[in-house]
């Protein structure tokens, strides 16, 4: 019998995928969470540019696109400032390893997400309230920003 190298795998899986089961589950975790953050950014950006009586964001925008970088960043480290007192000893060093992966900031930042998903039972309730929190936030300080040309022009 010869080795053929696509049995003996699932057939769902795509080869190119991390083989392990733990590696699957982080990849796939990854992938819900960038799906989520992505989800919550944009929505922002949208509502307060609505807010703002401004165009939608457009994906050819350099200016959007970064705009909607600085967001993720901003959301992913509050949510991070906000779990990181509740975790014990050992899931702060997985934290701490996460941090110290090679790579780019956000992909770092990612995987710490990923560590806390995984450590943290009510992660995902934790984070649709802190969603909730930072959709208020920014869309009420984008009204704010205005400021008086905002309000005489009719926009306020």
């Amino acid at each position: 019998m010869t080795h053929d190298p696509h049995f003996g795998t699932s057939l769902r899986r795509d080869p190119s995928q991390p083989g392990g089961l733990a590696a699957r589950i982080d990849a796939q975790l990854r992938e819900r969470l960038e799906e989520a953050v992505d989800f919550v950014c944009l929505d922002v950006l949208v509502q307060r540019r609505r807010a703002l009586a401004l165009p939608p964001p457009s994906a050819d925008s350099p200016r959007d696109r970064e705009e909607f970088l600085r967001s993720v960043r901003t959301f992913l480290e509050r949510m991070k400032a906000e779990l990181l007192p509740d975790l014990g000893a050992e899931p702060r060093a997985k934290v701490a390893a996460a941090e110290a992966t090679p790579g780019d900031e956000d992909a770092r930042l990612l995987g710490v997400h990923v560590v806390l998903a995984r450590e943290l039972p009510d992660y995902w309730q934790r984070f649709e309230t802190a969603r909730a929190a930072y959709t208020a936030e920014q869309v009420a300080s984008g009204g704010e920003r205005r400021g008086m040309l905002g309000r005489l022009f009719g926009r306020g």
